[in-house]
């Protein structure tokens, strides 16, 4: 028997005309090039501030903006339906680009925390003084658990777990997205810290202060509507 409800994917039913949807698609395309943009050139250009080599703590920023600027919004953005430069034909190959990514962010990640523990060691400063150093440790721990939620979601049967697939993906997307939510709020905070103010000021630093969170806006987009509930239609 046929039922009388049906599902429709998030964002259909909107009741935009042929004109205003491709306006629509077009705009997100453009929102998610530009945040593919952004991710690298904040990467970059941190890397070119911190002038990598100079000091122990120079290599904090490179390794972290590797790991959450890029990698990390990579291997987010690599599942987006509108657009991504990885245009990987089977699922399989963007899983697995994603777990590269993932993998990378890990090692930068881990790098760039044993850069600054190094370079607070050698002065014997001490650790964990400011929001930023609080909320990293906090990243960092989510990171951790976002992988090891990964891992479930790839061997199930392996680790014999009793939730089914889809359901750790859903756990696995939201840990994800706090990941990010997390990381960004870092990357924020960094900019109040001494460091960056004495390099960046005026307008750049306002500039600076926004750009992370263009990213992080086109992330958490994706991560929801890929993830809400089916929105009913009923005949």
């Amino acid at each position: 028997m046929r039922s009388d409800v049906e599902y429709s994917p998030v964002g259909e039913g909107l009741g935009l005309g042929m004109r205003d949807f491709w306006l629509y698609v077009w705009l997100r395309r453009a929102a998610v090039i530009a945040a593919h943009v952004t991710g690298l050139g904040l990467t970059l250009t941190i890397s070119l501030l911190s002038r990598p080599g100079t000091s122990l703590f120079s290599w904090h920023p490179v390794g972290m903006s590797v790991a959450y600027c890029l990698c990390m919004t990579e291997g987010i953005l690599l599942f987006s339906a509108e657009q991504s430069p990885f245009c990987f034909r089977s699922r399989k190959g963007k899983v697995r680009f994603h777990w590269f990514c993932q993998a990378l962010v890990l090692i930068a990640a881990a790098t760039g925390l044993g850069f600054i523990v190094a370079s607070k060691n050698v002065p014997e400063l001490p650790h964990l003084v400011t929001w930023h150093s609080w909320l990293g440790i906090c990243t960092l721990a989510t990171t951790g658990l976002q992988a090891a939620c990964g891992i479930c979601v790839i061997f199930p049967k392996l680790l014999r777990l009793s939730s089914p697939p889809p359901k750790l993906k859903l756990y696995h997307a939201t840990c994800g997205l706090v990941v990010y939510l997390l990381a960004t709020m870092t990357v924020v905070l960094a900019m109040f810290s001494d460091w960056f103010q004495a390099i960046v000021k005026g307008v750049a630093w306002w500039a600076f202060l926004l750009l992370p969170l263009f990213p992080a806006l086109v992330v958490m987009n994706q991560i929801t509507n890929a993830y809400l509930p089916r929105k009913k239609i009923t005949n």
